[in-house]
Protein backbone atom coordinates (compact mmCIF):
# COMPACT_ATOMS: atom_id res chain seq x y z
CA UNK A 1 0.00 0.00 0.00
CA UNK A 2 2.83 2.42 0.86
CA UNK A 3 4.54 1.66 -2.47
CA UNK A 4 1.29 2.39 -4.36
CA UNK A 5 0.94 5.70 -2.53
CA UNK A 6 4.55 6.69 -3.26
CA UNK A 7 4.12 5.84 -6.95
CA UNK A 8 0.90 7.85 -7.09
CA UNK A 9 2.57 10.88 -5.50
CA UNK A 10 5.55 10.65 -7.88
CA UNK A 11 3.18 10.47 -10.84
CA UNK A 12 1.30 13.53 -9.54
CA UNK A 13 4.58 15.43 -9.07
CA UNK A 14 5.65 14.60 -12.63
CA UNK A 15 2.26 15.71 -13.99
CA UNK A 16 2.45 19.04 -12.14
CA UNK A 17 5.98 19.72 -13.35
CA UNK A 18 5.00 18.88 -16.93
CA UNK A 19 1.97 21.17 -16.68
CA UNK A 20 4.16 24.06 -15.48
CA UNK A 21 6.57 23.45 -18.37
CA UNK A 22 3.62 23.70 -20.76
CA UNK A 23 2.62 27.04 -19.25
CA UNK A 24 -0.09 25.97 -16.81
CA UNK A 25 -0.30 28.48 -13.95
CA UNK A 26 -3.48 27.68 -12.00
CA UNK A 27 -3.54 24.73 -9.60
CA UNK A 28 -6.70 23.77 -7.73
CA UNK A 29 -6.24 21.57 -4.68
CA UNK A 30 -8.06 20.87 -1.40
CA UNK A 31 -7.55 19.32 2.01
CA UNK A 32 -9.84 16.50 0.86
CA UNK A 33 -7.70 15.69 -2.19
CA UNK A 34 -4.60 14.98 -0.07
CA UNK A 35 -2.50 16.62 -2.77
CA UNK A 36 -1.50 19.84 -1.01
CA UNK A 37 1.84 18.56 0.24
CA UNK A 38 3.04 17.16 -3.10
CA UNK A 39 1.87 20.33 -4.87
CA UNK A 40 3.88 22.44 -2.42
CA UNK A 41 7.00 20.34 -2.93
CA UNK A 42 6.60 20.50 -6.71
CA UNK A 43 6.18 24.29 -6.66
CA UNK A 44 9.44 24.54 -4.70
CA UNK A 45 11.12 22.28 -7.27
CA UNK A 46 9.75 24.35 -10.16
CA UNK A 47 11.20 27.49 -8.56
CA UNK A 48 14.60 25.87 -8.06
CA UNK A 49 14.63 24.65 -11.68
CA UNK A 50 13.73 28.10 -12.96
CA UNK A 51 10.46 26.92 -14.51
CA UNK A 52 8.77 29.86 -12.79
CA UNK A 53 10.40 33.07 -11.60
CA UNK A 54 8.42 33.53 -8.38
CA UNK A 55 5.42 32.33 -6.39
CA UNK A 56 3.45 35.21 -7.92
CA UNK A 57 3.62 33.45 -11.31
CA UNK A 58 1.09 30.91 -10.02
CA UNK A 59 -2.56 31.09 -8.96
CA UNK A 60 -3.19 28.56 -6.19
CA UNK A 61 -6.66 27.57 -4.99
CA UNK A 62 -7.44 25.31 -2.06
CA UNK A 63 -10.56 24.47 -0.10
CA UNK A 64 -11.83 24.18 3.46
CA UNK A 65 -13.23 20.69 4.04
CA UNK A 66 -16.50 20.20 5.92
CA UNK A 67 -14.85 18.71 9.02
CA UNK A 68 -13.15 22.09 9.47
CA UNK A 69 -16.25 24.12 8.58
CA UNK A 70 -16.64 25.37 12.14
CA UNK A 71 -15.85 29.01 12.99
CA UNK A 72 -12.96 28.24 15.34
CA UNK A 73 -11.34 25.76 12.91
CA UNK A 74 -11.28 27.82 9.71
CA UNK A 75 -8.13 29.90 10.24
CA UNK A 76 -6.12 26.95 11.67
CA UNK A 77 -7.24 24.80 8.72
CA UNK A 78 -5.94 27.37 6.24
CA UNK A 79 -2.71 27.74 8.19
CA UNK A 80 -2.26 23.96 7.97
CA UNK A 81 -2.95 24.07 4.22
CA UNK A 82 -0.33 26.80 3.76
CA UNK A 83 2.18 24.78 5.78
CA UNK A 84 1.66 21.77 3.49
CA UNK A 85 1.90 23.93 0.38
CA UNK A 86 4.99 25.77 1.72
CA UNK A 87 3.26 29.05 0.88
CA UNK A 88 2.57 32.27 2.76
CA UNK A 89 -0.83 32.86 1.14
CA UNK A 90 -3.41 31.40 -1.24
CA UNK A 91 -4.79 33.25 -4.21
CA UNK A 92 -8.21 31.74 -3.54
CA UNK A 93 -9.68 29.82 -0.58
CA UNK A 94 -13.10 28.18 -0.92
CA UNK A 95 -15.58 26.52 1.41
CA UNK A 96 -15.58 23.13 -0.30
CA UNK A 97 -19.12 22.05 0.54
CA UNK A 98 -22.14 23.71 2.21
CA UNK A 99 -22.09 21.34 5.17
CA UNK A 100 -20.28 20.81 8.45
CA UNK A 101 -19.03 17.41 9.60
CA UNK A 102 -17.66 16.03 12.82
CA UNK A 103 -14.03 17.24 13.06
CA UNK A 104 -11.16 14.97 12.09
CA UNK A 105 -12.45 13.17 9.01
CA UNK A 106 -11.53 13.84 5.38
CA UNK A 107 -13.66 11.59 3.21
CA UNK A 108 -16.28 11.81 0.47
CA UNK A 109 -19.01 10.69 0.24
CA UNK A 110 -19.33 11.35 3.97
CA UNK A 111 -21.41 9.24 6.39
CA UNK A 112 -24.80 10.79 7.17
CA UNK A 113 -24.22 10.32 10.89
CA UNK A 114 -21.23 12.70 10.70
CA UNK A 115 -23.31 15.53 9.22
CA UNK A 116 -23.84 18.57 11.45
CA UNK A 117 -25.82 21.81 11.00
CA UNK A 118 -23.61 24.47 9.43
CA UNK A 119 -23.51 28.00 10.81
CA UNK A 120 -23.03 29.61 7.40
CA UNK A 121 -22.68 33.18 8.64
CA UNK A 122 -20.14 32.42 11.37
CA UNK A 123 -18.07 30.19 9.11
CA UNK A 124 -18.08 32.89 6.44
CA UNK A 125 -17.00 35.47 9.02
CA UNK A 126 -14.00 33.23 9.76
CA UNK A 127 -13.29 33.06 6.02
CA UNK A 128 -13.31 36.86 5.96
CA UNK A 129 -10.77 36.80 8.76
CA UNK A 130 -8.51 34.64 6.57
CA UNK A 131 -8.52 37.37 3.94
CA UNK A 132 -8.00 40.15 6.50
CA UNK A 133 -4.97 38.28 7.88
CA UNK A 134 -3.47 38.07 4.39
CA UNK A 135 -3.67 34.27 4.32
CA UNK A 136 -5.90 34.35 1.23
CA UNK A 137 -6.16 37.06 -1.41
CA UNK A 138 -9.70 36.04 -2.33
CA UNK A 139 -12.35 33.89 -0.66
CA UNK A 140 -15.33 32.04 -2.06
CA UNK A 141 -17.50 28.96 -1.93
CA UNK A 142 -18.12 25.74 -3.82
CA UNK A 143 -21.32 23.79 -4.44
CA UNK A 144 -23.50 26.55 -2.95
CA UNK A 145 -27.11 27.06 -4.05
CA UNK A 146 -28.81 30.46 -4.46
CA UNK A 147 -30.50 30.10 -1.08
CA UNK A 148 -27.25 29.31 0.75
CA UNK A 149 -25.50 32.20 -0.99
CA UNK A 150 -28.31 34.52 0.11
CA UNK A 151 -27.75 33.41 3.71
CA UNK A 152 -24.06 34.31 3.51
CA UNK A 153 -24.69 37.59 1.70
CA UNK A 154 -27.17 38.69 4.38
CA UNK A 155 -24.28 39.34 6.81
CA UNK A 156 -21.13 39.26 4.67
CA UNK A 157 -18.73 42.18 4.87
CA UNK A 158 -16.69 40.59 2.06
CA UNK A 159 -18.93 38.83 -0.49
CA UNK A 160 -17.79 35.54 -2.05
CA UNK A 161 -15.64 36.18 -5.11
CA UNK A 162 -16.26 32.73 -6.58
CA UNK A 163 -18.81 29.92 -6.53
CA UNK A 164 -17.23 26.77 -7.95
CA UNK A 165 -19.92 24.34 -9.09
CA UNK A 166 -20.44 21.37 -11.36
CA UNK A 167 -21.50 22.62 -14.76
CA UNK A 168 -21.54 21.23 -18.28
CA UNK A 169 -23.81 21.37 -21.35
CA UNK A 170 -26.09 18.73 -19.84
CA UNK A 171 -26.18 20.45 -16.42
CA UNK A 172 -26.16 24.15 -17.22
CA UNK A 173 -27.08 25.72 -13.84
CA UNK A 174 -28.92 28.60 -15.55
CA UNK A 175 -30.74 29.94 -12.48
CA UNK A 176 -27.59 29.81 -10.35
CA UNK A 177 -25.56 31.53 -13.06
CA UNK A 178 -28.10 34.33 -13.32
CA UNK A 179 -28.19 34.78 -9.55
CA UNK A 180 -24.40 34.89 -9.25
CA UNK A 181 -24.14 37.38 -12.11
CA UNK A 182 -26.63 39.67 -10.35
CA UNK A 183 -24.63 39.46 -7.12
CA UNK A 184 -21.22 39.92 -8.74
CA UNK A 185 -20.10 36.38 -7.90
CA UNK A 186 -17.98 34.74 -10.59
CA UNK A 187 -18.74 31.12 -11.52
CA UNK A 188 -16.01 28.55 -12.07
CA UNK A 189 -17.07 25.16 -13.40
CA UNK A 190 -15.81 21.73 -12.44
CA UNK A 191 -16.54 18.50 -14.32
CA UNK A 192 -17.07 20.36 -17.62
CA UNK A 193 -16.79 16.96 -19.32
CA UNK A 194 -19.55 15.52 -17.14
CA UNK A 195 -19.44 13.41 -14.00
CA UNK A 196 -18.56 10.09 -15.65
CA UNK A 197 -16.62 7.88 -13.26
CA UNK A 198 -17.38 10.03 -10.20
CA UNK A 199 -19.65 9.39 -7.21
CA UNK A 200 -21.96 12.25 -8.21
CA UNK A 201 -22.87 11.61 -11.84
CA UNK A 202 -22.56 9.76 -15.12
CA UNK A 203 -23.29 12.43 -17.75
CA UNK A 204 -21.56 11.43 -20.98
CA UNK A 205 -20.94 14.93 -22.28
CA UNK A 206 -18.05 13.91 -24.52
CA UNK A 207 -20.25 11.34 -26.27
CA UNK A 208 -22.95 13.82 -27.30
CA UNK A 209 -22.98 14.09 -31.13
CA UNK A 210 -24.77 17.47 -31.19
CA UNK A 211 -22.19 19.04 -28.88
CA UNK A 212 -19.37 17.58 -30.95
CA UNK A 213 -20.77 19.11 -34.15
CA UNK A 214 -21.04 22.55 -32.53
CA UNK A 215 -17.52 22.38 -31.09
CA UNK A 216 -16.02 21.15 -34.38
CA UNK A 217 -17.64 24.03 -36.24
CA UNK A 218 -16.00 26.49 -33.82
CA UNK A 219 -12.68 24.60 -33.86
CA UNK A 220 -12.88 24.05 -30.12
CA UNK A 221 -13.20 21.05 -27.84
CA UNK A 222 -16.62 20.35 -26.36
CA UNK A 223 -15.42 21.52 -22.95
CA UNK A 224 -13.87 24.73 -24.30
CA UNK A 225 -16.92 25.69 -26.34
CA UNK A 226 -19.46 24.99 -23.61
CA UNK A 227 -17.61 26.99 -20.95
CA UNK A 228 -16.88 29.87 -23.33
CA UNK A 229 -20.58 30.09 -24.20
CA UNK A 230 -21.44 30.23 -20.50
CA UNK A 231 -18.76 32.80 -19.68
CA UNK A 232 -17.16 30.55 -17.06
CA UNK A 233 -13.70 29.19 -16.38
Amino acid sequence: MLLILLLRLKHLRDCILHAIKLGHRHFDTAALYQSEEVLGETISEALSLGLIKSREDLFITSKLWSSDAHPERVVPALQNTLKKLKLEFLDLYLIHWPASLKPGKYEFPFPKEDLLPMDFNSVWEAMEECQKLGLAKHIGVSNFSCKKLETILSTAKIPPAINQVEMNPLWQQKRLREFCEQKGIFITAYSPLGGKGTPWGTNRVMECDVLKEIADAKRKTIAQQSQMDNGTV
